[in-house]
């Protein structure tokens, strides 16, 4: 089978499943505003799908790893989420919404790093991560993003946030469709076929330990960007046609990236790529706190994006494949889900729902400011670990 071949299952679950985050993340808040809920609620609600991402993708990233089954547990997860869905159909209450959207986020949130996990064979050649093999898998999740972020904005903006669930139930159905085409290829399980090795030993190494704490900080400040700045657009009067389309640059400016990422990023080093994309994201955060109503500094600060999220998450997902090879493979992408994505988004959502009901959604982006020169300061002691005095 040809690599093109064997990488387009990949291809298509990156695509559906960035196609349902796309509409789902950035109009969730306004669907729940729309249902009468205060701020407080929605940054609770919206930080669920974080909370399950400190437990979740470990254990299915373990399990994953011990079993070799990495499709089937992929399907399994696709379909149980497609279930959990048609709770949003009903008028549960703040409780009921809550354990719904725990349902599904416990099922999703694994997806994409156990589709990492089994890619990864795919995107290596001779032991080295190949970015340009990898860039054109992940962009196709970008143009999913963009589809919807677009046509969901246009479409809410005329019909109102009622077809939420409607938007939810099709794309998890275009999701498990994908799962159900990944090629069912079992691998070695790695409690027999390798020896044991520690993955808390692995974090106490320096360069590993300070990679995790610059994306930390790094994501920290993009959450705010994930959680209110929907909200923030809609606070300052900006239409859901006008927020979609804000949204759609960013992931325009990515897909180039993701597209061309195989001709910049041999440029520079990894770790200088990571200290360059948490400088720029201090930049986007002020741009966005400081001069939201002008619109060129909104659209240069959502244009970053080309580096402070796709270059960032291609330097991630290189750097972890190589501090965690082989066996340890499942394990180092939920630990790069966990803490670079589930304690921040916990942090965020709840944090800066309680910052931005004191003192305004302008302050978390200031905040975000914060976070990005706590990533670069991270991101610079990864430099220079790896390029000594």
């Amino acid at each position: 089978m040809s690599q093109a071949r064997a990488l387009a299952p990949f291809a298509a679950l990156s695509a559906s499943y960035f196609a349902h985050i796309g509409f789902f993340n950035p109009y969730l808040p306004l669907w729940l505003k729309e249902m009468g809920l205060g701020l407080v609620a929605i940054s609770v609600l919206t930080s669920v799908q974080s909370a399950t991402r400190l437990f979740a993708p470990y254990a299915w990233g373990w399990l994953s790893d011990q079993s070799g089954e990495r499709v089937k547990l992929l399907r399994y997860g696709a379909t149980a989420a497609l279930v959990c869905s048609l709770g949003l159909w009903f008028n549960l209450g703040f409780v009921g919404l809550l354990a719904v959207l725990m349902l599904m986020f416990v099922h999703t949130s694994s997806m994409m790093p156990m589709s990492e996990a089994a890619m990864a064979h795919l995107v290596t050649q001779g032991g080295v991560f190949d970015a340009r093999r990898y860039g054109r898998v992940r962009l196709w999740g970008s143009i999913g993003f963009l589809v919807t972020v677009m046509a969901a904005g246009a479409w809410f903006e005329h019909r109102g946030m009622a077809d939420f669930p409607a938007w939810t139930l099709g794309t998890l159905v275009a999701v498990t469709a994908s799962v159900w085409w990944l090629p069912d290829v079992k691998e070695a399980p790695h409690h027999v076929a390798a020896p044991k090795q520690p993955v808390l030993g692995l974090l106490r190494q320096p360069p590993v330990a300070w990679l995790f704490a610059a994306m930390f900080f790094h994501v920290l400040a993009h959450i705010f960007i994930y959680v209110f700045f929907s909200l923030y657009l809609d606070s300052l009067g900006y239409s859901k046609t006008m927020i979609g389309m804000l949204w759609a640059v960013s992931v325009i400016v990515e897909i180039a990236w993701f597209f061309t990422q195989g001709r910049w990023l041999p440029l520079m080093s990894l770790t200088a790529w990571l200290l360059l994309a948490a400088v720029l994201t201090s930049a986007r955060m002020v741009l966005t706190a400081g001069w939201p109503l002008v619109l060129p500094l909104l659209l240069l600060a959502q244009m970053t994006h080309a580096i402070t999220f796709a270059a960032h998450h291609t330097v991630c997902m290189a750097l972890i494949s190589h501090h965690f090879p082989g066996p340890l493979r499942g394990r180092g992408q939920a630990l790069y889900t966990v803490i670079a994505y589930g304690v921040p988004g916990v942090l965020g959502g709840l944090g800066g729902g309680a910052l931005s009901n004191w003192l305004g959604l302008s302050a978390v982006f200031w905040l975000g400011g914060a976070m990005g020169v706590l990533a670069s300061a991270a991101a610079y002691k990864v430099w220079r670990l790896q390029h000594p005095v």
